[in-house]
């Protein structure tokens, strides 16, 4: 069963390039990298003479712009990025018989009373989260067996390091000291536990939308204590501070995160905060032992 991963050279994308293995064909838009092929994803021309070319029965979309404040700044080129290139190739799918897992958030609700289940109502409260909401409304009108996957807070293995526990360690490891916010709330997701849930429910012909997610509730500051924990890093380089001292252009949606019981319900779960910690530990041990680098042992 052929799928095409549009935005392949990214975080979640390469873990699901990794999972669907010989079966997939990835793709970049900016960020070459071997095997890929190049596409930008708001060009429907191009996407359809590479679905023609692949005739995938599943399309991923994991590509967007995610940075949430520069989204905020930049509604325009958010809106065409995160809403008008999804659409696209959404349109293209429904054309040629393919079907379409995009890749939403948990900032679609308001965080005022999260963790949330697919059944609760949308209220997002930043520009980022508007346009991955308008996305999924389009997504699923185009074709309503279109699969959206809502996921929180990921974190894994990743180089260059962007996402929240890389990016940590890397700058305590370096002897920063750095700030937390104390008031933001959600359930961290292992990115390799999400990679494995979207295979699964596209296997399982899954249509809709889905929330993936670990099954920890935690502020952010919690949740950097453990990482501290796991590595053995110098909790005191880290200062919990309310999200309003923070600077943040976009406001955070304070208790969000996911409840992931549809999934778990199909057998489709993701690590806890101790397990998937443990499981980048020695995904960073065996990278760093490829590479044939000596480094303190986390």
């Amino acid at each position: 069963m052929p799928v095409l991963v549009i935005g392949a050279s990214g975080f979640v994308g390469s873990a699901l390039l990794d999972v669907f293995g010989a079966e997939a064909v990835g793709t970049y838009c900016e960020r070459p990298r071997p095997g890929l092929r190049q596409l930008d994803m708001r060009d429907a021309r191009a996407v359809a003479k590479l679905v023609s070319e692949i005739a995938p029965s599943w399309i991923l979309i994991p590509a967007a712009q995610p940075h949430v404040d520069w989204c905020e700044e930049h509604e325009s080129e958010s809106r065409d990025v995160n809403v008008h290139g999804p659409a696209a190739v959404a349109g293209v799918a429904r054309e040629m018989g393919a079907r379409v897992l995009f890749f939403s958030t948990d900032y679609v609700f308001d965080g005022r009373e999260g963790p949330y289940d697919e059944s609760a109502k949308p209220a997002p409260i930043n520009v980022y989260g508007k346009h991955k909401l308008e996305a999924e409304e389009r997504l699923l009108d185009s074709n309503p067996r279109n699969l959206v996957v809502r996921i929180c807070g990921v974190y894994g293995y990743e180089r260059p390091p962007k996402n929240f526990v890389m990016t940590l360690i890397e700058r305590l490891r370096a002897g920063e000291q750095v700030r937390v916010p104390s008031d933001q709330w959600g359930t961290p997701t292992y990115v390799r536990d999400i990679a494995r849930a979207a295979k699964t429910l596209v296997e399982r012909d899954a249509a809709g939308v889905w929330h993936v997610a670990g099954p920890d509730f935690l502020p952010r500051y919690d949740f950097a204590r453990r990482v501290c924990a796991e590595f053995g890093l110098n909790e005191a380089q880290v200062y919990s501070v309310p999200s309003s001292r923070l600077g943040q252009r976009a406001k955070r949606p304070a208790y969000a995160g996911l409840r992931a019981h549809r999934a778990e319900a199909v057998g489709v779960s993701c690590r806890n905060v101790a397990d998937g910690l443990k499981a980048l530990a020695g995904e960073m041990a065996q990278e760093i032992a490829q590479r044939g680098t000596t480094v303190e042992k986390p």
